[in-house]
């Protein structure tokens, strides 16, 4: 296990559509710098920060970078279209990626469970041939359980879980429910702490960010747990800060946030 960040533990850096932008938005240059500041030494840049912009040019040149921070790069994206899928594994293999991230859902797709199989299925011997290891993101809509489901149907070595430790709130299912069901799975880790508090009109609740280490996550609790199941996966550094009275303000927490993370995540993973 190697403790890297991803490109959402900088998504104020980078730029929130419908919020201020940046002065000047973090381009996939900067980002590397900033993970090699932080003394890490693996990234992963993800939709938000999307590879497929780039020519094939720039993204030589991207890697180049990385080469010389000495920073590995993990591709991710949003979406399972196939011809989108063969796109981002050609990407993949130029970073030396060994694992493409994917959140289902786009803005336009939402598919079945069963769909979802279907168009796996049609790619597992590309993702075969390629050595990548397709990692499917639990995000809000398919439960724990489904997603298992999908991944026994396949039954393939290049297909596996990227568990993040928040988004399956939005299937009603918490951290516990989640490592459980889904760690003989894992090829890939998000860190991402929270909190859970009561609205201040105590009608509800509030999910909301923290830095690691200073929310409800026992961070310890699921690296063991995911050890216990043969699982040592890379783990990657999110971030949900919520947005300052500038967007200034709100840059500077979100790097003090990750600071904080980092100091505390190498006390348990030091690589």
């Amino acid at each position: 296990m190697r403790l890297g960040i991803s490109t959402y533990a900088c998504t104020w850096a980078i730029g929130v559509p419908g919020h201020p932008a940046p002065f000047q938005p973090m381009n996939g240059h900067a980002f590397l710098d900033w993970a090699a500041e932080l003394g890490l030494r693996v990234v992963q840049i993800a939709d938000n920060l999307p590879l497929d912009s780039l020519s094939s040019g720039e993204l030589r040149d991207l890697v180049r970078h990385a080469d010389a921070l000495g920073v590995s790069i993990e591709v991710g994206t949003r979406g399972i279209q196939p011809n989108h899928i063969r796109t981002f594994l050609h990407i993949a293999r130029e970073c030396r990626s060994p694992l493409l991230r994917v959140v289902v859902d786009t803005a336009e797709h939402h598919p079945s469970a069963d769909e979802v199989l279907q168009i796996l299925r049609c790619l597992l011997p590309e993702l075969e041939a390629s050595g990548v290891t397709l990692a499917i993101e639990n995000h809000d809509r398919f439960t724990s359980r489904v997603l298992v489901r999908i991944l026994e149907q396949l039954q393939s070595d290049f297909v596996g879980i990227c568990l993040d430790t928040v988004n399956s709130f939005g299937a009603l299912e918490g951290p516990e429910v989640v490592v459980s069901t889904m760690a003989p799975w894992v090829v890939n880790l998000h860190l991402k702490d929270f909190l859970i508090r009561r609205a201040t009109h105590m009608m509800g609740f509030v999910v909301e960010g923290r830095p690691a280490g200073q929310g409800q996550l026992n961070i310890a609790w699921l690296i063991s747990k995911l050890r216990e199941q043969g699982r040592d996966p890379n783990a990657i550094l999110e971030l949900w800060p919520s947005p300052e009275e500038s967007i200034e303000k709100t840059i500077e927490k979100e790097r003090g946030w990750a600071r904080s993370s980092v100091e505390y995540l190498r006390a348990l993973i030091p690589a």
